[in-house]
């Protein structure tokens, strides 16, 4: 399995500053079959982290760096390692954040709980905690699922991601899917081993986690970027690392403006 991120130690998440809010955001792709029962393999999984401050009344996000861990299967039979590593995250960032979010979270656990090849308690748990997330409680995290409970924030009735980030002023152009389909670009990766595929999808996956999470943070009334808006890719370009297709023509040309990467500055 490949796994991309931008931590000292992908086992475990930064020590987190006590005057900070911590924002965890998750996002799960996968092939969908709906012919036969728990047909839908998830071959890549995402975890974004933003410490928001709490010093001040209103966050400037677009200032923020986040933290990431992506993973990606580099075959069909690797869906079971997936499932694990996810699972072992998810228990870690359940312990550690003070707001999960994800869009439409419930269908991301569920795949996930779809493929386990053992029991995995903390994906049982992080469901649980989903079904009851509007109940008042002393302890855990609050979870936000940005499908669902970002309405006070929107005029417009879609609920997909994209539509919910573009009316809220954020920035989430998604090249890797013109002319072609995400279904399409990872059947590239698995049949001829395309690697640009392969970190379209893992880039896609990751503006999902981190979109998701800006627009939590805004629904919790924790930050937000003003009436300019937020390009999301120049959060990418300027914190992300360890994908070619960050450099590519296409995905610089989403920046506007020169944006300095995370491989030039080190």
């Amino acid at each position: 399995m490949i796994t991309v991120n931008n931590l000292f130690d992908p086992r475990h998440l930064p020590r987190k500053n006590s005057r900070t809010c911590r924002v965890a955001s998750l996002d799960v792709e996968w092939t969908k079959n709906y012919r036969i029962k728990n047909g839908n393999r998830a071959f890549c999984f995402s975890l974004a982290v933003l410490d928001v401050p709490t010093t001040d009344p209103v966050a400037d996000l677009a200032q923020l760096s986040f933290g990431y861990v992506s993973m990606y299967v580099e075959d069909a039979g690797e869906t079971g390692e997936l499932v694990v590593s996810a699972a072992d995250t998810i228990a870690r960032t359940f312990a550690d954040a003070d707001l999960i979010t994800g869009h439409q979270l419930c269908s991301d656990l569920a795949v996930l709980v779809a493929n386990r090849e053992n029991a995995e308690p903390a994906l049982d748990s992080a469901r649980a905690a989903w079904s009851t997330r509007r109940t008042p409680k002393d302890e855990g995290p609050r979870i936000i699922d940005t499908r669902y409970d970002a309405g006070h924030l929107l005029d417009g009735t879609s609920r997909r991601l994209v539509d919910v980030c573009t009316e809220l002023g954020l920035d989430v152009t998604q090249p890797e899917l013109r002319s072609t389909s995400m279904t399409s670009l990872h059947r590239r990766w698995l049949e001829k081993n395309d690697i640009e595929a392969r970190e379209r999808v893992s880039v896609l996956n990751l503006r999902h986690s981190l979109s998701t999470a800006l627009v939590a943070v805004s629904a919790a009334g924790l930050g937000g970027w003003g009436e300019v808006g937020l390009n999301v890719n120049r959060m990418i370009a300027a914190h992300a690392e360890g994908w070619g297709w960050l450099q590519s023509r296409t995905f610089q040309d989403l920046l506007g403006e020169p944006c300095q990467s995370a491989s030039a500055r080190s």
